[in-house]
C-alpha cells in the first residue's frame, strides 16, 4: 500500500532499546509498532476501547500477525505508521499497516482481529455500530456528534462524564461538582458513534457581553484527540451566536496549552480552585 491508501497516521521515533548494534531495529519491534498505533487508531475514532468492548458485549483477539520486510528503520528515525481496516468479514476484521520514512515505504503488516466472547473466546459477529463505525471512519465520515442544550435535555451523559473526570479521577467531591448554575447554563455533550458520551462542557449566561465556558470534561483514554476541541468550539459558537464579545474560562495548568492553541490568553496569576492549580483565559469572539 502508498502513503495515499492511508487515511489514519501516527508518528513514532525510533529509540536506543529498539535497535540492535547496527544500530537497526530489532525485527520484532515492528510488531510492537503497529500494536501502538493500532491504539491510536482506536482513539482517532473517538472509542475508548475497554468501555466500548463491554457495552458490546465482546473483545477483538489477534488471529494473525505478518510482518514483510523492506528496508530496516535506524536509530533516531522519525517513522509514519499509517493503518487502515481492508477487509470486514463475519467475525473477522483486517487491519493493514504501513511504515514509512518520509516517503519510503519501509515495513508493510496484516493483522487480523476475531471479535469474540471474552469468557469462552468464541468468535461472534461483529456488532453493527462497530462495523458501521469501522466503515464510516474509513470513508471520512465524523465520528462525533456534539449536541447543545439545556440541563434538563443533557444531565444524564454530561453527568456521566463530569462524574468520571471530576469526581472519580480528580477526586473532588461530589458535591462541590454540582450547582444552581447547571439549570441556567447551556451544555455541549459529545457522543462517538456507539452512543457514548465522551467529552462535555456548559456556558453560562454572560455578564457584560463576556461568556463564561466550565466543566470542560473529557474521556481519559480520548484526550489529545481533539474532542475537547469540538466541544470548546460548539460553546464558543453558541456564545458568538447570542451576541458574545468574549469568553472566559477557567483553565486548570494542566490543559493551559490546550487553550492556548485555539487562541486563549491568560489573565491574572494562577491560583488553586478545589486544590486544582488554575489559570483564567479569555479569547475575543
Amino acid at each position: 500500500m502508498k502513503r495515499q491508501d492511508f487515511r489514519f497516521f501516527h508518528r513514532l521515533r525510533v529509540r536506543w532499546a529498539e535497535v540492535d548494534m547496527q544500530k537497526i531495529v530489532f525485527n520484532a519491534h515492528y510488531l510492537m509498532y503497529f500494536d501502538v498505533v493500532i491504539t491510536e487508531y482506536w482513539r482517532a475514532l473517538a472509542l475508548p476501547y475497554e468501555d466500548a468492548m463491554h457495552q458490546l458485549g465482546g473483545e477483538l483477539y489477534v488471529k494473525k500477525a505478518s510482518v514483510e520486510f523492506n528496508a530496516s528503520a535506524r536509530m533516531d528515525d522519525t517513522l509514519d505508521i499509517g493503518m487502515a481496516c481492508t477487509r470486514l468479514g463475519n467475525s473477522s476484521m483486517t487491519i493493514t499497516g504501513a511504515i514509512f520514512r518520509g516517503e519510503e515505504h519501509l515495513i508493510t503488516g496484516e493483522l487480523i482481529y476475531v471479535f469474540a466472547d471474552p469468557a469462552t473466546q468464541t468468535s461472534r459477529p461483529i456488532p453493527p455500530g462497530l462495523r458501521a463505525l469501522v466503515q464510516g471512519f474509513e470513508a471520512g465520515e465524523a465520528v462525533l456528534a456534539v449536541r447543545t442544550g439545556p440541563w434538563a435535555e443533557l444531565a444524564e451523559p454530561a453527568g456521566q462524564v463530569r462524574t468520571a473526570v471530576f469526581v472519580e479521577e480528580q477526586g473532588i467531591p461530589r458535591e462541590e461538582e454540582w450547582d444552581a448554575a447547571d439549570e441556567v447554563a447551556l451544555h455541549a455533550v459529545a457522543h462517538n458513534r456507539l452512543g457514548q458520551a465522551v467529552a462535555t462542557g456548559r456556558l453560562l449566561p454572560a455578564t457584560d457581553g463576556v461568556g463564561k465556558i466550565g466543566r470542560m470534561a473529557v474521556h481519559r483514554v480520548l484526550r489529545g484527540t481533539g474532542v475537547g476541541r469540538h466541544i470548546l468550539l460548539a460553546l464558543m459558537d453558541a456564545a458568538r451566536a447570542r451576541g458574545d464579545h468574549s469568553v472566559r474560562l477557567s483553565a486548570q495548568r494542566t490543559a493551559e496549552s490546550f487553550y492556548r492553541r485555539l487562541g486563549y490568553q491568560p489573565v491574572g496569576e494562577p491560583y488553586d480552585e478545589v486544590g486544582i492549580p488554575h489559570r483564567l483565559m479569555e479569547i475575543r469572539l
